[in-house]
This record gives structure tokens, sequence and C-alpha cells, in this order.
């Protein structure tokens, strides 16, 4: 049974906020991650966690994370988020990135 946990939803840092909120109300990626963060916001654990030893160097060196979620969007875009505890009774779901496939695969190394 897979757990279900309700989380606030932010993004890592501001310019991610303005990239996101700069993109069109017409643009489908701008669409799909709404979808997503509605998701993320009834379950935290909507996504498909990366094992630790799979996590870039660059998401724990700038934002300190210790799991990594990966939400899959349409067309092989994908958004990965952290988990973070907000204080005893909330969580976080941060928003650290979203791409398309092939930029995935390269901040992955696959």
């Amino acid at each position: 049974m897979k757990l279900i946990k309700k989380s606030r939803v932010v993004f890592a840092d501001e310019n991610l906020q303005k990239e996101f909120e700069e993109l069109s109300e017409n643009d489908k990626i701008k669409k799909q991650i709404k979808r997503a963060v509605g998701d993320l916001q009834i379950n935290a654990f909507s996504g498909i966690q990366i094992p630790k030893k799979l996590i870039p160097e660059v998401y724990i060196k700038k934002y300190q994370v210790n799991n990594l979620w990966k939400y899959d969007l349409p067309d092989g875009w994908r958004l990965v988020y952290s988990i973070m505890p907000e204080n005893k009774i909330e969580i976080l779901s941060v928003i650290l990135e979203w791409f398309d496939h092939k930029e995935y695969e390269q901040r992955f190394h696959y």
C-alpha cells in the first residue's frame, strides 16, 4: 500500500518560482506542472523515489537534500522534488527543477 501524506508545495528558490510564473498560461508544461502541484498537495509521495546513491551532487550541495523524487510529466518531461519536514504536522514538497528527458538524462548521467 502506497503511503499518502498531504504536503505544501513550494519552489526551491525565487528564481525557479519566477521562471514558472513567467511561463504563459497556455504553455503545456505550465499546465502539467500545475497538475503535478495539485497531486503533490494531495500526496507528497505521488512521484517515484530516486535511490539516494543516484541523487546528483548539485542537489545535495545547493539544497542539502537527502531524498529526491521524480514526477513524470507528459512528453518525456520530468519534475524533480524533495520532501522535507516543515514542522511536526506538515511536510513540504520542494520543487527543484523540471526539464525534458534529454536534460534529465544529462543531469542524472544516464
